[in-house]
């Protein structure tokens, strides 16, 4: 059985941690987006080229 406590930190650590920024959190959001988006479009382009093998046979 693994140890669930591996990875704890104390509460005084969490507590005590600065806030993220708002200009951090727009960068992730950003970077966010860009990623599903990259992700989406290589879905779509992978379904358009299966389509098109598809045709072909």
């Amino acid at each position: 059985m693994r140890n669930n406590y591996a990875n704890t930190a104390e509460l005084k650590e969490l507590m005590t941690a600065p806030p993220m920024t708002a200009a951090r959190h727009a960068e992730v959001l950003r970077q966010r987006n860009a990623r599903r988006r990259m992700l989406e479009e290589a879905r779509e382009l992978k379904k358009a080229d299966d389509s098109l093998y598809d045709e072909k046979r």
